[in-house]
Formats: C-alpha cells, sequence, structure tokens
C-alpha cells in the first residue's frame, strides 16, 4: 500500500489558493478550472450572442426594407412556408416596390450631415485651456487619419437601421502606422450582456466580437515567437493552408450570410477568433493621500511598500519637525473588491491566444456602442417605425395592378357546347390569356356566341388610400415636405416654410443628439488613447486649415482632465467666412499685424503670402537683400546703415502685405 512508503509533502498553495486567492475570480479559475476556463468564458459568452438572436434577425429585417427586399417576410399557406415574393410570383403576378424607406433614411443621413459638428475639448481647469487648444487640434489629426466624418456617416446609417451603433477605439499597427485607430463593428459580429439596462452602457459586464481574419493577419496580431506560429498551424490546421481554393467567399457587394454562428465560421479558410472583454473581481486597497489629495488603487502585494512604509517615513519625519503624530498626513488604505476589465483572445477549440488586464488607462473595453432608444432593454429602430407603412404601400400598388390587368381583359362567357372541334375550356382559357391568341369555331344555331364582361373597377378609392399611407409616412416619421426639399404649396410665406422645415428638425433632433452622444463617447476614448500613447512630442498639421501647426508635448498634456462637446465644425463655409470677417475688423483696426491675420484665417492665398513675408523678415534680420523693396530702401540697407532703414524697410513690407491681402 502507498501507506507503507513517505507521502510526497506538496506545498499549501497548490492544495488549496491562498486566502486573498478565493476572492481573485482569475486566479480561482486558474486553480479549479486549469484547460476549461476557456470553455467557460466561450460559454457565457456564447449565451449572451445566442440572446442577440432576435435582434440580429430584425436587423436583416429592417435593412431588407431599407435597401427594397421588402417582400422577403415568411407567411405559412396551406401549412408551406414561403416568402410573401414567392407567394404572389405562384399567383401569377409581380411583387410591386416603392421604396420609400431609403429615401427617408437619405434625407435624415442629409441632416446630420448638413449639421457639420465635430468633439473639442475644453480643459476643466481654466488656466490650462490652451492645452484644450492643443488637444483639440490633436483629435482632429486623429479623425481625419480615420476619416470619421465618412465612418460616422455609415455608422449613422447602421443607427437609423438597427438602432444599435458601435465602434472600436484601440491602439497598434494599421496600414504601417502605429497610432490610435477607430474600427466599424458589424453588430451582426458583436456581442453584449443582455442584463444590461442602463442606456449608457454603465452596467454591462461583457462584451465581445466574432472575428474571421487569414492566417498571416492571425499571426500578425498574436504570434510573439516561431513557437506561436507552429502552434497555431495546429490549432488552425485548415485556414493556413493557402493552396485550398477559396470558394465560399462572398460575391463583391452582396451579403451571402444569412446565419451567422458564433463557434464557426462558414468560410473555413479564415480563422475564427473570439474577442471577450469580461469584468473580473480582484481584492485591492483603494488609497486616499491626504498629503495631496490623489485617490487610487493598488495591488494587495504592494500595501507595505506604498502605504506602511510611506505612513511610517512620513511619521518619522513629521516628528522630526516638530508635528503632533495627528497633524501628519497619512496614506489612508480600505480593502474593497475591485471589478476591472479582463480581455481574452480565444479559439473555438478552447484555446487562450492572448489574455490580460485592460491596458487602457480609461481602464475600460475599447467598444463604444449606443442602442436606442433603450427603454427597459427594448431597442426601436427609425426604420422600424415605418415598416408598416410600406407594407401598406406595398399592397396597395400591387392590388391596384391586379385590377387594372382583370379589367383590361375582362371575364369571357363561353357557352357550353360551342367547343371547337380537337379544343378543350382549358386550351380555350390558355389561347384568351394570351395578348395575340385566336379561337376558331363554328356557331350553332341557338346557341349564343362566346362574350367578353369588362368593367371598370379601378376607381374604387385605391388612389386616396395610397395618398393617405404616404401621408403617414411623413408624420411617423417626422420627415415632412419641407425637409425632403419639395417646394412648398402656393402662398406659403417664406418664413412659413422655413418654420416647417426647423419644425421637422426638431422632431429628429432626439436621435441626432442621441447620435451626437456616441461619437462624444468615442472622441473621450480617442483623447484618453492619445494622453496614453502619444509618449513624444509631435507636430501636426490640420489639412484644410491654414496655419494650424501645434506642438504636442505629452509632459504637459498626459494628466489634464478634459470635457468633450459637439460643437459646430469650423471646416464649413460659414464658419471660415464669419472668422476671416472678425479677422478683417482687427486687422483694419490695426489690433492684429498681417502675419496674425494669415496664420488664423483661411484665405486662398494665405499660405503663399504668409510665407513670403516670413522669408522676407528672415532676410532682413540676416543682413541680407530682400526682394521687393523699394531702391532708396535697399541703398541703406547695402551700406548697413542703421537699424532704423532696417525697421523703415520691415514697415514696408508689412505694408505691402496689407495691400496684398
Amino acid at each position: 500500500m502507498a501507506g507503507n512508503k513517505k507521502d510526497k509533502i506538496l506545498r499549501m498553495s497548490r492544495v488549496r489558493p491562498k486566502n486573498d486567492e478565493q476572492y481573485d475570480s482569475i486566479a480561482y479559475s486558474k486553480f479549479h478550472n486549469g484547460s476549461r476556463r476557456a470553455f467557460d468564458v466561450l460559454m457565457e459568452a456564447q449565451g449572451y450572442w445566442s440572446n442577440m438572436d432576435r435582434f440580429r434577425r430584425e436587423r436583416k429585417r429592417n435593412m431588407n426594407y431599407t435597401f427594397g427586399k421588402q417582400w422577403s417576410d415568411i407567411i405559412c399557406v396551406d401549412g408551406k412556408q414561403m416568402t410573401e415574393e414567392d407567394y404572389i410570383k405562384e399567383q401569377g403576378n409581380i411583387p410591386l416596390v416603392n421604396n420609400h424607406i431609403h429615401r427617408l433614411v437619405k434625407q435624415v443621413l442629409g441632416v446630420y450631415r448638413s449639421q457639420a459638428k465635430e468633439p473639442t475639448c475644453v480643459a476643466r481647469d481654466r488656466e490650462e485651456q490652451k492645452l484644450g487648444e492643443t488637444m483639440s487640434t490633436v483629435l482632429q489629426y486623429n479623425m481625419q487619419l480615420n476619416q470619421n466624418q465618412e465612418m460616422n456617416a455609415r455608422t449613422m446609417e447602421e443607427f437609423l437601421i438597427s438602432g444599435f451603433a458601435v465602434q472600436r477605439k484601440w491602439y497598434g499597427w494599421q496600414n504601417d502606422m502605429l497610432d490610435v485607430w477607430t474600427d466599424y463593428v458589424n453588430p451582426n459580429k458583436f456581442f453584449i450582456d443582455s442584463n444590461m439596462r442602463d442606456f449608457r452602457g454603465w452596467d454591462a459586464s461583457m462584451v465581445g466580437e466574432v472575428h474571421d481574419i487569414t492566417f498571416n493577419h492571425l499571426c500578425g496580431c498574436f504570434a510573439e515567437s516561431p513557437e506561436d506560429v507552429k502552434n497555431f498551424r495546429r490549432i488552425y490546421s485548415f485556414a493556413h493552408n493557402r493552396g485550398i481554393l477559396r470558394t465560399y467567399g462572398e460575391q463583391f457587394g452582396y451579403s451571402r450570410l444569412e446565419n451567422i454562428d458564433f463557434l464557426f465560421t462558414s468560410d473555413p479558410t479564415l480563422c475564427r477568433v473570439i474577442e471577450v472583454w469580461r469584468k473580473e473581481t480582484k481584492p485591492r486597497y483603494r488609497c486616499h493621500d491626504y498629503n495631496n489629495g490623489d485617490v487610487y488603487k493598488i495591488e494587495i502585494e504592494d500595501y507595505d511598500e506604498m502605504v506602511e512604509e510611506v505612513n511610517n517615513d512620513r511619521i518619522q519625519r513629521g516628528l522630526a519637525q516638530g508635528m503632533a503624530e495627528e497633524e501628519i498626513p497619512l496614506i489612508q488604505a480600505t480593502w474593497f473588491m475591485d471589478n476591472y476589465w479582463y480581455f481574452y483572445y480565444l479559439s473555438p477549440f478552447g484555446d487562450i491566444l492572448r489574455e490580460g488586464e485592460t491596458p487602457y488607462e480609461h481602464k475600460s473595453h475599447p467598444y463604444v456602442f449606443k442602442a436606442y432608444p433603450f427603454i427597459d432593454g427594448e431597442i426601436h429602430s427609425f426604420v422600424a417605425d415605418v415598416i408598416d407603412q410600406q407594407r401598406y404601400t406595398n399592397r396597395l400598388i400591387t392590388m391596384y395592378d391586379w385590377i387594372m390587368k382583370s379589367s383590361a381583359k375582362g371575364v369571357l362567357m363561353f357557352p357550353e357546347g360551342s367547343e371547337p372541334d380537337g379544343m378543350s375550356m382549358e386550351d380555350i382559357a390558355d389561347e384568351w390569356s394570351r395578348s395575340n391568341g385566336v379561337i376558331f369555331f363554328k356557331p350553332k344555331p341557338g346557341v349564343p356566341i362566346p362574350q367578353q364582361l369588362a368593367n371598370n373597377c379601378t376607381n374604387i378609392g385605391i388612389v386616396e388610400l395610397l395618398n393617405l399611407q404616404l401621408k403617414f409616412f411623413e408624420e411617423i416619421s417626422g420627415v415632412n415636405g419641407a425637409l425632403q426639399g419639395k417646394p412648398g404649396y402656393a402662398g406659403t410665406s417664406a418664413a412659413k416654410y422655413n418654420q416647417e422645415t426647423q419644425n421637422a428638425t426638431l422632431s429628429l433632433l432626439d436621435i441626432l443628439e442621441s447620435y451626437s452622444a456616441f461619437v462624444r463617447d468615442g472622441a473621450y476614448k480617442d483623447v484618453k488613447n492619445i494622453q496614453q500613447f502619444y509618449d513624444t512630442k509631435r507636430v501636426f498639421n490640420i489639412s484644410g486649415r491654414t496655419g494650424v501647426q501645434i506642438v504636442y508635448d505629452p509632459k504637459k498634456i498626459r494628466d489634464v482632465m478634459f470635457d468633450l462637446s459637439i460643437i459646430e465644425s469650423t471646416s464649413t463655409p460659414a464658419y471660415r467666412q464669419m472668422a476671416n470677417d472678425i479677422l478683417m475688423q482687427l486687422w483694419q483696426a490695426q489690433a492684429i499685424s498681417t502675419e496674425q491675420l494669415l496664420q488664423h484665417g483661411d484665405f486662398p492665398f494665405g499660405d503663399d503670402l504668409l510665407q513670403s513675408l516670413q522669408s522676407q523678415k528672415e532676410q532682413l534680420e540676416q543682413g541680407k537683400t530682400p526682394d521687393g523693396l523699394p531702391q532708396e530702401l535697399l541703398q541703406q540697407v547695402q551700406q548697413g546703415a542703421n537699424m532704423g532703414a532696417v525697421n523703415t524697410a520691415y514697415n514696408a513690407i508689412m505694408g505691402r502685405g496689407r495691400a496684398a491681402a
């Protein structure tokens, strides 16, 4: 028996976790679950993915109605399921569509683009407002780098169709550049905690995304050694073979996927990677340093070094200075259970490709999402509100077409016994339905000849019902004729027409401002990532804005708290014209110089003229002869007369620059 031998003594940490590890969710799962811990995360994520199945189906339906597939709803006829389009075709008719939803979506997008708003940083400390202007410029540079104007417009279109917008804010390599990036996230491949009820998303405990990437992309993102590449070849044994013919790809411009699976991709030549961000818990200390007012968190193992030793040192120095012990400001540490974001990159087979605590200083996940309106956790998109009107409009148009076809042909009354030789009633009906059909027969005495009964049945109120539904489109969506750009009725004043346009914009204000909150949340994470990862001095130039060149100093901006607001963009023609008018008034009042006018104004010739003035100024300062000076001043400059002549020459340059401006 084994009792005759001395049992091997195991360490207590291997037998059961330490007391603190019982409260650390990561340490606890590593100890108890081992290799199963990845499957536990996958199963929880798959549960939330499955809970979004109804949302994905509703999004698909809204997408179909937006882009013209408006007879794709499934119906049951005599126990057989089919689409409405197939049913109409079985009846020998054509399913007609008059798409009004797409027009409404484009009009709301036009209103959004016409606002031309952009995020702007404002420092909470007014003494640091200059740094806020610097951060605003850097943020605008990053928005231009990511083409945010186009991305936000397409995300707004998604927001109108599905009622849910998602973007991903991250830092890393892309397009051979190491920078802060913004990616669009397809809601079909996104999942989130279904128990979330806060419309700000603050109570979410899990978010994630399903990625289908090539094997080369997988190695570029996760491989840190040749052994990792070998391991990935083992995990994705099929996808790494580039010799396999890719016959599973989607047709360009068309979506093929009807049902997306969570664990497996429909294209086996791609690698399925599941990104999961989950709230984890562990014990930590929350510290309040009364000496400087800082509040921060520390790990349990750092308590002795960062609290006890510091407090003992302060007590000794305070007593040496003659202070009473109760007057010495110490660090107060309180034990608490910390909830923090932890990420997993998983394969469908239970492999953890990478994991760790959030690397971002904003201490959150990289996703920004917005659901509308999300009252009691429900999503009701802009498109979903007008689907019933669109369906009824299509039904009326199709019915009108049926009635016109039947009334144009009429009903044939063919007496029994008058059939021509060799033709049945079915043959006669088939020939009658032809546009050029001819039926030959010999009339019989006493038998009436065939006759057609036709009646005009088109004027039965369909036109009135159709106009009523089109009116409902405007009433329900809030996009009335004035906002659509339709001309006003005869006798409508310009003031009334403008008021109607403004009222229509007010009806869309809620959804537009809700999306602005989404843009503001994304800009907040961009600012935090810029503060964290822009760790060297950089010079930024904003294209399209004359004279905008700033120097970003991370030492000054890193710890500044910024507030973000959405304001009118400074790139609009109306804003530039207003700014130029104000600058011209200041210049005419001699409150600013010509150089300041050209630096801050937006003139077609501003860059060239400013460069010319600065070049002449540098030549004068170096004692050289600048081009374009009057001859009498050139002689004095060449003789190196006195600085008064130099100043006179400089004033002449400024005067010529003012005249040119």
